[in-house]
């Protein structure tokens, strides 16, 4: 569906700047901004190559299954029907910690994993849509409890925008830390009640 949008987004800036006469602007446009395109890919591997392997050095040290560990009790209160060896688990806390820390990158795998494993936990629990053929599925509370908690994303780094400052020439690319971690922090704490609430419903 978005590719589509984005499709007739174009088509219709490239035919009014042929009915306007700025054909010329809009092609020297689209030039300048593969260029940018191309330069902020180029930083962001950068930023992403530092931050995963801060990630990988931190798991390999042991930081990750400390703080995996320590999240263990809020994992039980928001999924206290996932036992507490399910890998599903494991995938949660990892992808919560990498969103914590800013690694939207890291946390991606983490998350598809997570929905698979959830998949998994109905499969085992026999539920008919997942034990079947069937294309069409209901996602269970865990899933949308997961989906919820990812999309509010608690994050103490947002790296991805301090990258975007920087390379779009902010004097303090920084500075959206503070902002950032308390609106994360609002929209962490309206998730978890959120969730908690239609749980129970």
């Amino acid at each position: 569906m978005l590719n589509y949008i984005w499709a007739i987004m174009i088509i219709i800036g490239v035919i009014y700047g042929a009915l306007t006469g700025n054909i010329k602007a809009v092609s020297n446009a689209a030039l300048n901004s593969a260029g940018e395109a191309v330069s902020l890919c180029i930083t962001m591997m950068g930023v992403m190559s530092l931050w995963v392997g801060l990630m990988q050095i931190a798991q390999t040290s042991g930081l990750i299954r400390k703080m995996t560990d320590g999240i263990q009790p809020f994992m039980s209160f928001m999924f206290p029907r996932i036992p507490k060896e399910h890998a599903a688990r494991e995938y949660i806390s990892t992808n919560i910690i990498a969103n914590i820390l800013g690694l939207g990158w890291a946390c991606t795998p983490a998350g598809l994993k997570a929905m698979e494993a959830l998949a998994q936990l109905e499969r085992e629990r026999g539920n008919p849509e997942y034990t079947g053929d069937k294309k069409i599925r209901t996602a269970s509370k865990e899933m949308c409890t997961f989906l919820i908690l990812n999309i509010s994303s608690l994050q103490l780094i947002p790296v991805n925008m301090i990258v975007y400052r920087s390379q779009y020439g902010s004097a303090n690319p920084t500075a959206v830390i503070a902002p950032a971690l308390v609106a994360t922090c609002l929209s962490t704490v309206a998730a978890v009640i959120y969730c908690k609430v239609m749980d129970k419903k």
